[in-house]
């Protein structure tokens, strides 16, 4: 073995302590890195491997009721590689047991075949056979849910009748990869649930023969989707189209693509901490390791080793530290994203799991971290290499002090001369000051970062449950009736209040932007269902204008006097315009011509703060006017005596006019119980890995001081003072250190929390930003704790000191 390597090899073993320490530090990047990249790509790449297999369609579109003789003349479509006619309709189910109603949609499949479009993964049983009006196959979720098993039975409100179906087999569908119900924040498989019946079974039940109000497509590779979607509206328009839409408005593939893109985020903003820390950490160490060696590297290089020898040597060390690092981290990633990949199997109900392990993956992070690592050595052994055999084996100059404000404190008894040793020591050295500093604040940071959830989410309940939407529950009506069923709805047992509301689906376009949503049509004074301004104040939809929420004003860049193109896709897709920003009670023309009023254009009064969704409100009159078909309503809100809950529920399985019903405390439940299991699973990764920061920084910034300072320590024992008097030198420096290391980990934290909800933004679900006084000062107490411990580690090493071996010591 070279003189060198075994020089290395007795070094690692001397400083062990502090190389484990940075090692740490590096496999906690590592470990996130390979963690979010592994974990996206084996949710990638099982989503595109069910979606390939089991055909999953990439145009959708819906209608009233068209005849399926258009089957050829959509197939023929260019671009389109399959079509599948369904018939798709939502139902009420009653369960036996389950006391509330639960909600769902049955779809059709054709019979002797599989489908061609969206085909269904057999997990148990069979599928429906051919004209049984009874035999269903359920999505294994709701199964699970009430451990159905096939040949169980439930019962469900089909075309306003009850009816007894029979389980013959559990399936997924690509489609309904995260089945959520109508009102719900997160799934809740035990009151929502999606089954499938042979579709001449469902034809005859909802008066469907020979039609479908329901379609999905396959394209071929590199299709023009938008030319698809237009020729599908232009067939479909004529049979109460709605207007078709590719996989990007797709419910269940909007989740799913909102948590790859958080896995993104996480991956970008997570690794890049520990990896700042770890390069702060090696050259600390190294610069020390190096300063004390100094004599020896005059040596080497007299005995004739040259400057790339000597170098690579000390680079050799540090490569070595981040090796470390790397096995550690590659093997805890690889073991969290294994687990983080099977949660999101399940919770995401896919069929099959595909985990790779890729290895271009450890290439980039083992580069990565060697990477950060010798950019941090970098300057450290340059400097000592680059000095001549004579100047290198020569001690160093003696560390000048001079006089500052702190001496004179301690002449006028403010503090003591320990103190001030402290304290000259961190102002001698300010660069290392101030590194040793922000590392330690990027663990409160790191903190902060993952506990501002928990703030953030009691917000967001807060808001949309006790200001927004405050009502008991949601009836949605299988079509749209007159407000004369608002009476039939006051009088279900057990209802206090019942406000209506009005939905149809619009596209809204500003140039070139379009956004497919809903307009709402709520009444005047609406108090359950409230709309909240940009500061969470309610306020009223205007008479004859509309209110949009700051999402959908952002996305379509839409201002105050701004004019927006709104298409009705309910109503043969008739085309108005809004202005926003103005209030008016009839139609308006564009301000700026002086033109005559655009027929049917109608006023947006201003934004509303919305954090589901994308929002736009009309008063319940306006609306009406606009679609101009008289007073209609799609469903109710209602106000519950809790008492009568058994009785309402059972009114409302027995009525074929309510399609589906949302119960506000349940959905709140289900969600917090949801986000706080992952936020607490997240929330102790994030605890152990500020730990390491916290433990990496002050152990090593401790152990470099005592090296440095051993001889004024040892000195200090032998004028009389004693071991606490000693080691509060070190303690007092540390503590100056980790106090300062606080305010500065306020304010990164609060940024990177920033960042984090600007990168989970989507048009799903927008994270208010909300920071409590208790996350700021819980994260403060965590890494006070973890830098108290690794102080007192280095303090046992200052109490045993030998004094007669470091006095002796050569400066």
């Amino acid at each position: 073995m070279r003189v060198l390597d075994r020089k290395l090899y007795r070094d690692l073993g001397r400083l062990w302590a502090q190389a484990l320490a940075i090692a740490l530090v590096m496999a906690c990047g590592v470990a996130t890195l390979i963690l979010s990249v592994g974990a996206y790509r084996s949710l990638e790449d099982t989503r595109s491997a069910f979606y390939d297999r089991y055909r999953f369609g990439t145009v959708f579109a819906s209608a009233t009721r068209a005849p399926n003789h258009l089957r050829s003349r959509i197939e023929n479509i260019s671009g389109v590689a399959s079509a599948e006619l369904r018939i798709v309709k939502p139902v009420l189910i009653d369960v036996i047991g389950m006391r509330e109603p639960a909600s769902g949609i049955v779809v059709s499949i054709p019979e002797f075949r599989d489908p061609s479009v969206n085909r269904l993964y057999l997990r148990q049983g069979r599928l429906p056979e051919a004209g049984r009006e009874n035999e269903v196959a359920v999505v294994e979720t709701f199964a699970d849910a009430h451990e159905f098993r096939p040949g169980d039975t439930f019962e469900a409100i089909m075309n306003g009748r009850k009816r007894p179906l029979k389980i013959v087999g559990t399936v997924l569908s690509p489609e309904y990869i995260y089945a959520i119900g109508p009102g719900d924040m997160v799934p809740d498989p035990r009151r929502y649930g999606v089954f499938f019946m042979s579709q001449k079974a469902l034809g005859g039940l909802f008066d469907m023969e020979g039609a479908f109000n329901d379609v999905s497509l396959a394209t071929v590779r590199d299709a023009e989707l938008r030319a698809i979607i237009d020729d599908l509206d232009a067939l479909l328009k004529p049979y109460g189209g709605t207007g078709a839409h590719d996989r990007e408005d797709q419910i269940s593939h909007a989740f799913l693509d909102s948590e790859l893109n958080q896995l993104q985020a996480m991956s970008s903003i997570i690794p890049p901490i520990f990896l700042l820390v770890a390069a702060f950490l090696v050259n600390m160490i190294m610069s020390r390791l190096i300063a004390l060696e100094r004599e020896q590297v005059g040596l080497l290089k007299a005995l004739g080793y040259g400057n790339l020898t000597i170098g690579g040597h000390y680079a050799k060390l540090v490569v070595a530290i981040a090796l470390v690092g790397l096995v550690i981290g590659s093997t805890a990633g690889l073991w969290l994203g294994r687990g983080l990949t099977r949660l999101y199997a399940e919770f995401f109900s896919f069929p099959f799991l595909i985990f790779r392990q890729s290895i271009d993956l450890y290439i980039l992070a083992g580069s990565v971290t060697v990477a950060a690592a010798l950019a941090g050595a970098v300057k450290a052994i340059w400097s000592t290499v680059a000095l001549p055999p004579a100047v290198a084996m020569s001690p160093p100059a003696p560390t000048t002090y001079r006089s500052f404000f702190f001496g004179r404190l301690q002449r006028l008894g403010i503090l003591s001369q320990l103190s001030v040793m402290a304290v000259r020591h961190l102002i001698r050295w300010p660069v290392r000051s101030f590194l040793t500093t922000l590392g330690t604040s990027l663990s409160v940071a790191l903190l902060i970062t993952s506990l501002f959830a928990y703030d953030s989410i009691d917000f967001m309940i807060d808001t949309i449950f006790f200001q927004a939407d405050r009502q008991d529950a949601t009836l949605s009506f299988s079509q749209d009736l007159s407000p004369n069923a608002l009476f039939a709805v006051a009088a279900l047992p057990g209802v206090i209040k019942a406000e209506p509301f009005r939905r149809t689906a619009v596209k809204l376009r500003n140039g070139h932007r379009e956004l497919r949503m809903a307009i709402l049509g709520v009444p005047e004074n609406a108090n359950l269902s409230r709309i909240l301004d940009l500061d969470l104040n309610p306020m009223q939809a205007p008479q004859a204008g509309m209110v949009i929420s700051e999402r959908v004003a952002e996305k379509l860049d839409l201002r105050p006097g701004d004019f927006v193109e709104v298409e009705l896709m309910e109503r043969n897709n008739r085309i108005v315009e809004v202005e926003v920003g103005r209030l008016a009670q009839g139609p308006v023309g564009r301000p700026d011509t002086g033109g005559p009023a655009t027929p049917g254009a109608i006023a947006v009064s201003g934004l509303a703060q919305s954090y589901v969704g994308l929002t736009a409100y009309m008063r319940s009159e306006a609306l009406d006017r606009l679609l101009r078909d008289g007073r209609q309503v799609s469903g109710a809100r209602i106000q519950v005596d809790s008492a009568r809950l058994p009785a309402l529920y059972s009114e409302i399985k027995r009525t074929p006019a309510i399609a589906s019903i949302a119960l506000q405390g349940v959905s709140r439940t289900r969600f917090r119980e949801t986000i706080e299991q992952n936020i607490t699973t997240s929330t102790t990764v994030y605890i152990t890995l500020a730990i390491i920061i916290t433990f990496g920084v002050i152990y090593n910034s401790a152990r470099i001081q005592l090296s440095e300072r051993a001889r004024e320590l040892a000195s200090l024992r032998v004028f009389g003072f004693t071991r606490a008097e000693v080691s509060s030198v070190l303690m007092i420096e540390l503590s100056i250190i980790v106090l300062l290391a606080q305010p500065l980990g306020w304010l990164l934290g609060y940024g990177l929390s920033w960042m984090v909800v600007q990168g989970f933004a989507n048009d799903l679900f927008r994270i208010p930003l909300v920071v409590s006084a208790q996350t700021f000062a819980y994260s403060s107490l965590v890494v006070v704790a973890a830098a108290l411990v690794s102080a007192l580690i280095v303090r046992r090493r200052v109490d045993r000191l030998d004094l007669i071996r470091v006095l002796k010591t050569r400066e």
